[in-house]
């Protein structure tokens, strides 16, 4: 497959205040925008035992699908989304898509069963997927290269704030309130960025640089993006690897509330990883732009791949873990996952200038629907034990290294871009 996918527009070089607002300003709006996902996942999960009470699910299993439902909407979505960006430019189609998660945050306050609750985070999920999709569109509008790598690190580390605040306002909210009102929350947070978003920041998509929305150029992208070798093979890592995310996302309050018992500690140990995937981050952002992408990210490859394998073995063979060898192993892994995402995001998208948001929204897809569907195979298996979940990481990152070796024709740690 052709690695020249980047015909047409050259790629863009780092600037420093793009559309005339800062770097910092820059990062924040698009964590922002990033961390709507983040929070209309780990807000939900101390407060899915309320929900299935509420609704009448008792299978703790089952109510993982208030999760997948998210991703499942999240992931199709984005197929709609990028082509539309590349069409229209990136702001319209985000206003409209953080307009949608807003209603189905609002419709899911309102549900009368759990039915209605599943299509109502399916629609949320939908919204979502223009933040998703137009946040990588955006970056790459305006950097590339190492820097990009760089800046998306700086995004991440920066939306990890998610993920580290949502689980323990979940946990407030439902203390002091109705779980309903958790997605009066989401629907409230959508809003102010999206009125952030819509002030401050700027289209990023030039006229000169839209392409015609009609059934030939759409294939024509989809077809840049599914012929690029590396575009196609980080992209079926990231999957890989987000899968295992998906599926420990899934089981994690079965696992910390039901194995170790941690009841409203919960939140508070749930932050830890998320912690530590922000460190991680912030890491991979100050030595990206001296060693390269891909020597940082294959090392972390291995190192995800490694832990998961330590952490199946001693499940295994030497029954459950106790909570901080737990801990601390989970804790490792996540900051090997946080090197493998940042960098494999950004080297698939690295030759998809020309079509930043049709690519953008084929590699989520790809990612999401896959991931998710990795991730119900992960969670649906937990038995009370944490070795099923174990096992599904080992799988993944077999899956993931083999992805990498076919993009690099099994040549690791090269470096391809000059230092920032």
């Amino acid at each position: 497959m052709a690695d020249s996918a980047n015909q047409g527009a050259p790629a863009p070089t780092a600037i420093d205040r793009p559309g005339g607002i800062g770097q910092a300003e820059f990062i924040a709006i698009v964590a922002s925008m990033m961390a709507l996902n983040a929070v209309a996942v780990d807000i939900m999960l101390p407060a899915l035992p309320n929900m299935g009470d509420a609704l009448g699910i008792s299978d703790e299993n089952s109510r993982q699908y208030v999760l997948t439902s998210y991703f499942l909407g999240f992931g199709l979505a984005q197929i709609v989304f990028g082509p539309l960006s590349d069409r229209f430019g990136r702001m319209i189609p985000l206003q409209v898509g953080m307009a949608i998660y807003v209603i189905g945050a609002f419709a899911g306050a309102l549900s009368p069963d759990f039915s209605w609750l599943l299509a109502a985070r399916f629609v949320q999920g939908i919204g979502a997927a223009s933040t998703r999709v137009l946040s990588l569109a955006i970056v790459r509008d305006v950097y590339g290269g190492r820097k990009m790598a760089e800046v998306t690190s700086l995004i991440i580390m920066v939306f990890m704030a998610a993920p580290v605040i949502a689980p323990a306002a979940g946990q407030v909210i439902i203390v002091f309130a109705d779980w309903r009102m958790i997605f009066i929350f989401m629907a409230v947070a959508c809003a102010l960025s999206m009125l952030w978003a819509w002030w401050r920041l700027p289209e990023t998509l030039t006229t000169d640089r839209r392409r015609p929305l009609t059934p030939a150029r759409v294939i024509e992208a989809f077809g840049i993006v599914l012929s690029s070798r590396i575009a196609l093979g980080y992209g079926l890592a990231t999957t890989a690897t987000l899968g295992a995310l998906f599926g420990f996302i899934a089981a994690t309050q079965q696992i910390y509330v039901g194995i170790y018992g941690l009841g409203v500690w919960f939140p508070a140990v749930f932050a830890i990883s998320a912690g530590v995937v922000a460190l991680a981050s912030f890491l991979n952002s100050r030595l990206v732009g001296r060693f390269g992408m891909r020597p940082l990210s294959h090392g972390a490859m291995f190192g995800f791949a490694a832990f998961s394998l330590l952490w199946f073995l001693l499940s295994y063979y030497a029954g459950p873990i106790s909570f901080v060898p737990f801990l601390i192993l989970v804790s490792i892994i996540f900051f090997f996952f946080a090197g493998v995402v940042s960098n494999f995001n950004a080297l698939a998208m690295e030759p998809l200038g020309a079509v930043a948001g049709t690519g953008s929204a084929v590699l989520g897809f790809m990612q999401t629907v896959g991931g998710a569907l990795i991730g119900i195979w992960v969670g649906q298996a937990f038995d009370g034990t944490a070795t099923p979940v174990a096992f599904g990481f080992v799988a993944v990152s077999v899956a993931t290294i083999g992805f990498v070796l076919v993009a690099e024709r099994g040549k690791l740690f090269q470096t391809h871009n000059p230092p920032v």
